[in-house]
């Protein structure tokens, strides 16, 4: 079986997020609007820049909601004024135990915390971005879990440098992300 490249997959995301099916979440089966991307991760320039001209368009139904997951990420650190302590702790106690501090305190509550807004309108579409950037301290499985109750009323969009095949997210082609079964490929 033949792979569509990258582009080609790009070049068929605006028809789709136009789709009044797709904005209103109809056709699947009473399960929450949550749809993956997946693309080679040596294409993630050409991604972002593609979903950053999308996000600027005029005259289209949808309006892209970013939430860049490393940003968000930062922002946690930055709250618990631990942000410019982490180098050092990693100097110190190495990667192991930072990524354990750090999974304590940048929860997929607090990520889903910094995502939420209100009111959701009718075409919005929650963008989720920076998937790679922030592994292997969030999982994309996990902000998944979380925000189903959340973001129910409007599409959400998570990109992804790797691969869904309907019931796990194999996250740069080489790790196992976790397990999702409620998520949709977008094409």
């Amino acid at each position: 079986m033949e792979q569509t490249s990258t582009m080609d997959k790009l070049k068929k995301v605006s028809a789709r997020l136009s789709e009044e099916a797709f904005l209103t979440n109809k056709g699947l089966s009473n399960e929450v609007g949550i749809h993956v991307f997946c693309y080679d991760p040596k294409d993630e320039m050409t991604v972002r820049a593609y979903f950053r001209n999308l996000s600027e368009k005029k005259d289209v139904p949808y309006r892209l909601i970013e939430c860049d997951l490393y940003k968000i990420f930062l922002e946690i650190c930055e709250d618990k004024h631990i942000l410019k302590s982490i180098p050092s702790m990693e100097e110190k106690k190495g990667k192991e135990f930072l990524q354990e501090q750090l999974q304590k305190v940048a929860t997929p509550e607090a990520f889903v915390e910094k995502m939420q807004y209100e009111p959701h309108n009718h075409g919005d579409v929650l963008l989720i971005t920076g998937v790679g950037k922030v592994y292997p301290f969030m999982r994309s499985h996990k902000i998944l879990d979380n925000i189903q109750h959340i973001f129910a009323d409007i599409p959400v969009l998570m990109l992804y440098p790797g691969t869904f095949n309907g019931q796990d997210l194999g996250l740069f082609g080489k790790f196992l992300d976790g397990h999702y079964y409620r998520a949709f490929n977008l094409l």
